[in-house]
C-alpha cells in the first residue's frame, strides 16, 4: 500500500505533501527532524492521507496535490478542518 498525506506545521501552519509506502515511519521521521523540507516546520500534525495501492497513482497525486489547483482542491476538501483553525 501506497499513501498521500498531508502534513501540517503547528509552529506556523505551513501544508506539507509527501508519498511513502510506510505512512507511520515516515511521519516519525518528520517530526524528528531527518526529513530537509520539515526540519524547521516541526511539531508536525498528519491532518489527510489516502491510500493507493499502485504506487505510480500515489505519486501522481503527489505531485498535483503539489500544484496550484492541487493546493485549492486541499483548502476545499478540508475547508472545515481550516475553518474551525481559523485561517
Amino acid at each position: 500500500m501506497h499513501y498521500v498525506y498531508i502534513l501540517q506545521s503547528e509552529k506556523n501552519g505551513d501544508i506539507c505533501i509527501g508519498c511513502t509506502n510506510d505512512l507511520k515511519k515516515r511521519f516519525i521521521m518528520h517530526n524528528s527532524g531527518k526529513v530537509v523540507s520539515t526540519k524547521n516546520k516541526q511539531p508536525l500534525k498528519l491532518i489527510h492521507y489516502k491510500s493507493f495501492i499502485d504506487k505510480h497513482d500515489a505519486f501522481t497525486r503527489e505531485q498535483w496535490l503539489k500544484t496550484g489547483w492541487g493546493r485549492n482542491r486541499i483548502r476545499k476538501m478540508l475547508s472545515n478542518y481550516f475553518k474551525n483553525l481559523g485561517r
